[in-house]
């Protein structure tokens, strides 16, 4: 099905000629959008102590960065020109912002990383870049002039308090208005400054490192493998050189360590646990006079329910997994919370079983769900 978000193109269309392989620019991909928030909006979202957010300014030819929360009397100092305000993670904070994601939805939940927004006045930006992820840039209010390239030299800037690219050259460029779209492969360099006050959207879909993968990974081994017995050397043999490690302690070393192994199915579970891992900023609260168990059964029953707009839930096979945990269910459970975690919420609760609700509700009582409004 073809679709305006996407220029005319279907999601599969998208996928197989531009996903990870070069740009696409849609002129009106959602028409009449001007954004979700406004510039206080934003500006609030900036002085709150549980959202990431960052100021870049430009000044005499040096770059700047100053890291929030801010206050509103540190905005109302600021020049009229050449800054731009970077909040992370908006989707937290704004159930809008979840609906737009979900938009995005012909890329898998295990790839999205957030919704950014920045604001700018005129001549705000970054500076030349790139990113390490996919992204999505939709223009909200205002003008955006976008440059972008192809180029292989990736050196930056020395003693830049951000990445710049020390050698930016353009091959492409355009004036992105409310509702158009940029959608930009990793690694491609690009820079980005406000013709007007405007404010940025950018939907970006994040894949760890293999560096950080193994590293996790081994984490998580750690927790979960128990190795018996300790080093022994009954037959030890009289060295010479004392300072040497024997070939006999090398040897039992390394057949201890080969009982070290791992499968498939445990590289499953590491992943949906990795994946839906709350950032280490995140935290959840709790509702602060939770209803019964019978009682949340008919709200749910009646209202349904939704994950909390910073939960991430994920499905392999008859594990779920939510914000770190991996929960074993049923095939019965399986097909309900699969559709929580496909669109982040379960209209009613009527034909869902004692195993569904159960585990609902211990979510509703940590705060990873809420019953619907």
């Amino acid at each position: 099905m073809r679709t305006e978000l996407l220029g005319g193109l279907s999601p599969g269309d998208f996928l197989r000629d531009y996903w990870q392989k070069k740009p696409l620019l849609v002129r009106g991909a959602l028409p009449g959008f001007r954004g979700l928030l406004t510039r206080d909006d934003l500006i609030g979202l900036a002085c709150r102590n549980d959202a990431q957010s960052r100021l870049i300014a430009r000044k005499n030819g040096k770059w700047q960065v100053g890291h929030g929360p801010f206050t509103p009397r540190f905005f109302s100092r600021l020049p009229k020109k050449r800054w731009t305000l970077l909040v992370q993670d908006v989707n937290h904070f704004l159930p809008a912002a979840r609906e737009l994601l979900l938009r995005f939805n012909f890329i898998p939940h295990s790839r999205l990383d957030d919704l950014m927004v920045s604001y700018a006045p005129g001549e705000g930006g970054v500076g030349p870049h790139f990113d390490s992820y996919d992204v999505f840039l939709l223009q909200g209010m205002g003008r955006r002039y976008w440059q972008i390239s192809a180029q292989r030299d990736k050196r930056l800037i020395v003693d830049a308090p951000i990445k710049i690219l020390h050698d930016f050259r353009p091959e492409q460029e355009w004036v992105l208005e409310s509702g158009d779209m940029l959608y930009l492969p990793p690694g491609y360099a690009h820079n980005g400054v406000a013709k007007d006050d405007c404010m940025t959207y950018s939907i970006g879909f994040r894949a760890p490192g293999y560096q950080e993968l193994a590293t996790q990974f081994l984490i998580y081994l750690q927790d979960h493998i128990a190795i018996e017995g300790m080093y022994r050397d009954p037959d030890i043999s009289l060295q010479s050189h004392p300072g040497r490690i024997s070939p006999a302690m090398v040897r039992q070393m390394s057949a201890a360590l080969d009982i070290i192994k791992w499968s498939d199915a445990d590289i499953e579970r590491f992943m949906g646990i990795y994946l839906t891992e709350p950032k280490s900023h995140v935290f959840f609260t709790p509702p602060p006079h939770p209803v019964t168990r019978k009682k949340f059964a008919d709200q749910a029953e009646k209202n349904g329910v939704q994950l909390d707009l910073k939960s991430r839930m994920l499905c392999r096979g008859k594990t779920v997994f939510l914000n770190g945990d991996a929960y074993t269910v049923g095939l019965a459970a399986r097909r309900s919370l699969e559709t929580l975690a496909d669109s982040h919420i379960l209209p009613t609760a009527e034909a869902l079983d004692g195993e569904v609700l159960a585990l609902l509700y211990q979510w509703y009582r940590y705060g990873h769900i809420e019953i619907c409004p």
